[in-house]
């Protein structure tokens, strides 16, 4: 696979997107004819190599995630994203002809990519995340677009948008837009290297990791001040962890490489989001790719921190929690984790020196107490652990102890919880 996928500044042998979606549309005709059992002729190789890289773009950029309604067939559209401002709709990515992108032409949708405008000149708003995918190159988009246009019709029509006034105007939008979107295509940094550059690339464009890692202003805006910094997702209440330098798991860069490609390793699983990210985008793509995307994230500076909000607890309060929450892991947690909070390899993650357990906010150690969960079903480990949910068990002040007590052992020096702080769950 990796020999097929082009670096960021190769060229596609297509002299036009064009002529790859011409030679589509007359191979399938030709398989068609009069006779319905007669099978669609496959591509010349050289363009089924480029939707196979269509393919790959399309995973890397995870648009099934948000372009698939649960029990709905694959990119039909109409899944619900909930956003400050109102629920929003994802589109019909099929080759429809009415409700998907059938009619389009490459130059629509490399449009809508790289200018967030739709076919018909309408602004698009950014919970598609073309702020990030305006980055990505002209053949890229073509590829991608190709590959779209082999994914069987589905006549399905989203819902409108449910958006409050004036956030459901086209006014606001373009005012947004002309305060917060500059289109701009990924250019390589000579001073780099390929692989430096190809992970700048997946991480900036495709990937799109600054829409969850990179917190938000008032007006949906990226605060670039702390660009992957870490961020609040709101709608699914769950945190995205920072992943700028000295934020990321620190030792063998193989080891991330294996979280993001498997969704564990020897210390780690990821959960939450993160998970579903891993199960419909990470775990396709390359391991050099992915050990790209590594090389530059831990090239980037520290950078400053979103201010993280937590009601305090006195040292007798924490106290109390943390001895109370002494008793009840032993009780409830030790077996799976261990007494030492050190888990066990690849199946539970350990909880000592664990960044989601050590976060200013206690936030995702609240979801996946409260909440249980699986990480990520994947090729290479297809048949995740679960953790099983607790809201039913314990009261506020017992997951407050609990918690408090994980975030304090074992050599994690995070802050204790406050009880009230699960009232707000």
């Amino acid at each position: 696979m990796s020999q097929m996928l082009p670096g960021v500044l190769r060229r596609s042998r297509l002299r036009s997107a064009s002529a790859l979606l011409s030679l589509v549309m007359a191979v399938s005709a030709c398989g068609q004819q009069d006779n319905a059992e007669t099978l669609v002729s496959p591509l010349p190789d050289r363009f089924a190599d480029v939707v196979e890289r269509g393919q790959y773009l399309a995973r890397a950029g995870d648009c099934v995630a948000c372009h698939t309604q649960v029990g709905e067939p694959e990119f039909s559209g109409g899944k619900a994203i909930p956003t400050p401002f109102g629920r929003i709709y994802s589109s019909n990515l099929t080759s429809d002809k009415v409700s998907g992108l059938g009619q389009w032409s490459a130059d629509d949708f490399w449009q809508a990519l790289h200018h967030g405008k739709s076919k018909d000149g309408r602004s698009l708003y950014p919970a598609f995340p073309y702020p990030s995918y305006s980055h990505m190159t002209r053949d890229d988009s073509d590829a991608l677009f190709a590959y779209l246009q082999t994914v069987p019709a589905v006549d399905r029509t989203p819902p409108a948008h449910e958006l409050e006034f004036p956030y459901n105007t086209q006014l606001a939008l373009n005012v947004w837009r002309l305060l917060f979107f500059r289109p701009e295509v990924f250019e390589a940094d000579a001073q780099r290297s390929e692989s430096w550059n190809r992970g700048a690339y997946l991480v900036q464009g495709p990937g799109h990791c600054a829409a969850c890692h990179t917190p938000r202003g008032r007006l949906g805006n990226s605060q670039t001040r702390y660009e992957l910094a870490g961020a609040h997702i709101d709608g699914l209440e769950w945190d995205a962890l920072p992943l700028t330098r000295g934020n990321l798991p620190q030792g063998d860069r193989h080891a991330l490489v294996e979280l993001l490609k498997r969704g564990a390793n020897e210390h780690d699983v990821l959960s939450g989001p993160m998970a579903e990210v891993v199960l419909h985008s990470l775990q396709y793509l390359s391991r050099e790719d992915l050990a790209a995307m590594v090389d530059y994230l831990f090239s980037l500076p520290a950078g400053e921190s979103p201010p993280a909000t937590q009601l305090s607890v006195s040292a007798d309060l924490a106290h109390q929690l943390y001895e109370s929450g002494k008793q009840l892991y032993a009780d409830d947690c030790a077996d799976c984790h261990g007494s030492d909070g050190q888990g066990e390899p690849y199946r539970i993650p350990a909880l000592a020196g664990n960044r989601g357990v050590t976060a200013a906010s206690p936030n995702n150690a609240i979801r996946s107490l409260l909440d249980g969960g699986f990480g990520a079903s994947t090729e290479e480990r297809p048949r995740p652990h679960g953790m099983p949910p607790f809201a039913h068990q314990l009261d506020d002040w017992q997951a407050a102890a609990v918690l408090t007590y994980i975030r304090q052992s074992w050599g994690n020096e995070a802050t204790a919880v406050a009880p009230e702080t699960l009232r707000q769950h």
